[in-house]
């Protein structure tokens, strides 16, 4: 950064004079449609307020990136876009991992801290809650339960979870295709479970013959798996009412869009599950929405957080489901933007397709800091900063922003100083939270778990009634495997369930499935 040729100012800042640099970034943020403002200009360590740093609503669907290292206003960047989206219209999901998100339902608080942001980026700053949802997996912690069936999961994601090889995610694919296309609902893991042990028996066997089969001990992976998978609580994330995610699409009454926060501090333990149910969410919006094309505003902005647990030891079939995903929901409307701390957390083919950026200042304290810190700077278009210096001098609530412009072009590289989230920066207390949980209209049709007739139910009614004994039996009663076989009457009632139910059944690029609503 230097201080060349000076022009002087036509812009909001009066007659002082602005370098070049500054006046060339500022033409670059000149929208004249709606946009989101995200701060001001800092130029040679200087904040500019008459010189905003704006995103296009329209262009919020082409998806983005908030990264950062801990600590640097990540969280307070998300809130600070959500209000904003919020108020024109456009529904909002976040993942609150933290906690520190709940507070955007109330309005916030004057400080000096506050005053202080607000008058140095040129903010009119008014304290205001926005409408919102909150939501649990499972209904673990302060929340709507959010719960998904096996059968709508699909084997791809809860092979992710359940952490199984390439060999075993194809088996379970396997599985999944057999109860599919025999009318089996898997609606919890219990149902899962009595169909592998099925296929795996003398009597199930032959079922999986002609498509390759299942062995033993590919099955055995699968049932230690799910074992150690129920130890671990998950049992609670699967089962009905199912999640429908059209609820994430709902604005309020006075027309402004519903922010939806699944709060996460109950489960933060288990981001590979967490961030995989994230995926789900994402999946099962792209297989039900329909193409809008290019519109004003996006039907939806998901904000991903935490996004390179999604990442880490993904499969190459994984990786590319989740690329195509990205660029195939942008038509529907949905706008996808990745949290996490650095560009490199994420694949280059997601990365291409990010337009959208918001990086926060970097860490570098190693010789891997300082080789992620240069693999973040030539992310970046060509910049009048220095980058490298930059990023790693930012404060706290400051951040390097390029964005699309109404015409698609990114803008130019912008060192800004963001603005103040208008509502409350900080959670919102346990009683009021469960308060606002139990008004909401989504509590009564989603509190209650509901375990109604699917693939476990189907395979005990397989048996016959046993027969009156004289006198007690001394065995132990046999299990339910034992029983399917020693019933053999499963075989027939499988081929004859391919019911209207399995064949409406089909899947996305996760092996995910939904009916039609």
């Amino acid at each position: 950064m230097s201080d060349r040729e000076t022009v002087p100012s036509a812009g909001p800042e009066g007659a002082g004079a602005l370098p070049a640099e500054v006046r060339e970034i500022a033409s670059g943020y000149a929208f004249t449609g709606p946009a989101l403002d995200l701060g001001a200009l800092l130029w040679d360590g200087a904040c500019h307020p008459g010189v905003s740093v704006r995103v296009p609503l329209p262009v919020l669907n082409r998806h983005g990136l908030v990264a950062g290292a801990t600590g640097t206003g990540k969280t307070k960047t998300l809130q600070l876009i959500a209000e904003q989206l919020s108020a024109q219209g456009v529904p909002v999901f976040l993942a609150d991992v933290k906690g520190d998100l709940s507070g955007i339902a109330r309005p916030g608080r004057p400080d000096d801290r506050v005053r202080k942001r607000s008058g140095e980026v040129g903010q009119e700053w008014a304290p205001a809650g926005f409408p919102a949802e909150f939501l649990a997996l499972g209904g673990l912690g302060h929340g709507v339960p959010v719960r998904a069936t096996v059968t709508s999961f699909g084997p791809v994601l809860l092979a992710k979870v359940l952490q199984l090889n390439h060999t075993q995610e194809q088996s379970l694919g396997l599985i999944f295709h057999y109860a599919d296309t025999k009318g089996l609902e898997l609606v919890d893991l219990k149902d899962l479970r009595a169909v592998v042990a099925f296929l795996t028996s003398d009597a199930g066997r032959a079922e999986l013959r002609d498509i390759g089969g299942l062995s033993g001990a590919t099955a055995g992976v699968i049932l230690r798996s799910l074992t150690a998978f129920e130890a671990q609580g998950a049992a609670d994330f699967f089962g009905e009412p199912e999640f429908d995610t059209a609820d994430l699409l709902r604005t309020a009454p006075d027309g402004r869009g519903i922010v939806s926060v699944l709060e996460l501090p109950a489960v933060q333990d288990r981001p590979l599950l967490f961030s995989t149910f994230l995926m789900w969410l994402l999946a099962d919006l792209f297989h039900d929405l329909p193409e809008i094309g290019d519109a004003d505003k996006p039907r939806l902005v998901f904000f991903f957080d935490e996004a390179h647990l999604l990442f880490h030891d993904a499969s190459r079939a994984f990786l590319d489901s989740i690329t195509q995903t990205v660029r195939l929901i942008r038509s529907k409307g949905v706008g996808v933007f990745f949290v996490t701390q650095t560009p490199k957390d994420v694949p280059g083919d997601v990365l291409a397709q990010l337009g959208n950026r918001v990086q926060h200042a970097l860490r570098a304290f190693t010789p891997d800091d300082h080789k992620a810190l240069r693999a973040t700077v030539q992310t970046f278009p060509k910049s009048a900063y220095d980058l490298e210096e930059l990023l790693t001098g930012l404060g706290t609530g400051e951040a390097v922003v390029t964005v699309l412009s109404e015409t698609g072009a990114p803008t130019p590289v912008a060192a800004t100083r963001l603005r103040a989230p208008e509502s409350l920066m900080g959670p919102v207390d346990a009683a009021a939270l469960d308060e606002t949980v139990h008004a909401s209209p989504l509590h009564e049709r989603y509190a209650q778990a509901v375990d109604r007739e699917s693939a476990y139910e189907r395979l005990g009614a397989a048996r016959p009634a046993p027969e009156p004994e004289a006198a007690p039996r001394e065995k132990e009663e046999p299990s339910l495997v034992e029983q399917v076989v020693a019933s053999g009457m499963f075989k027939s009632l499988a081929r004859s369930v391919g019911t209207q139910l399995g064949r409406e059944i089909t899947r996305s690029l996760f092996g995910t499935a939904r009916r039609r609503r």
